[in-house]
């Protein structure tokens, strides 16, 4: 199934889902048995979504809007945390090499991650602001997933009673901000925390089990700048699973419904990797498209 967040035609928010091109409002198909918030969904994810499923026995009878009618924005709009890990070797390696290091030997111990600003998700559409104080405004073309269910010290080989679905991620980059705070060693910051896009919907794991091979997904990921593509890569290319990275996030620590895992990006997946003479940073007008099989396409707008 897949779940989305959008204003309905009084404009105001609603969680619900999509399906067949219909939108249905989770809590007014439901005559209040569900929540209006996808927040307040995930809290109770297995019984809700077994609610759901019942009520689409009988779809016909349900209420719905036209895509026409709503406006979607980010599936999650305030996650509980946000994790972005960077799990993809190819993009470790050419960023160090980048900047003229070679690849921490740590990095392959253990996976690595950053927290990051869970009041800044974007939907689809919506505008990016490029920070006042960025000329070298990136994308990175990631995955997602969200967490249904509380754990705490999760094991990889049991997490995936633990994950609800996955989105499409962009986690926009301020490559000049970035890179200068992270000389001190701390970091990305400001860097990062302007904005992060998710979306157009959530889809739940099961919609993904065609694509399973190993422990990764054959999902194909592409990028496009102003309808050009520019890049294009595959998720089966991982180096750390979402089994690692939530056995990682969760040691110790307990994770909660609605927090957010992001895969970091697919090799290549960034105009820092494949270079700025090859394409131009961002700018005001440029419109950025991700797009992942399965799970749709994202689109955003710089401001």
């Amino acid at each position: 199934m897949k779940f989305v967040t959008f204003y309905n035609p009084e404009g105001q928010i609603r969680a619900g889902w999509l399906d067949s091109e219909k939108v249905y409002d989770m809590k007014l198909a439901s005559k209040g048995a569900l929540p209006e918030s996808m927040a307040e969904f995930l809290k109770n994810s297995d019984e809700n979504l077994s609610i759901v499923k019942g009520l689409m026995e009988d779809k016909e009878r349900l209420p719905f809007y036209s895509e026409e009618e709503i406006r979607l924005t980010a599936p999650l709009p305030n996650p509980t945390s946000f994790r972005d890990f960077v799990a993809f070797e190819t993009h470790v390696k050419n960023a160090t090499k980048r900047s003229g290091d070679t690849v921490a030997p740590e990095w392959y111990e253990m996976p690595i991650f950053y927290f990051s600003n869970t009041n800044s998700m974007k939907g689809p559409e919506e505008d990016i602001k490029r920070p006042d104080r960025c000329l070298r405004l990136d994308f990175e073309l990631e995955l997602a997933c969200v967490i249904g269910k509380e754990g705490k010290n999760i094991k990889a080989d049991q997490t995936e009673e633990y994950i609800f679905g996955y989105t499409i991620l962009n986690d926009w980059s301020a490559r000049d901000i970035q890179m200068k705070e992270m000389k001190v060693l701390l970091g990305p910051a400001k860097g990062k925390d302007f904005a992060t896009s998710i979306g157009p919907f959530i889809v739940t794991k099961d919609e993904l089990e065609p694509y399973k091979t190993g422990k990764a997904f054959d999902l194909e990921m592409t990028a496009r700048v102003n309808d050009h593509e520019i890049t294009k890569g595959n998720f089966k290319e991982v180096y750390y699973s979402f089994g690692e990275m939530i056995e990682r996030a969760s040691e110790d620590v307990t994770l909660y419904p609605g927090d957010i895992i992001g895969s970091g990006t697919v090799g290549f997946g960034c105009i820092m990797e494949i270079g700025a003479e090859t394409q131009d940073w961002l700018a005001p007008g440029d419109e950025v498209e991700l797009q992942i099989t399965a799970l749709g396409t994202l689109k955003n707008r710089i401001v």
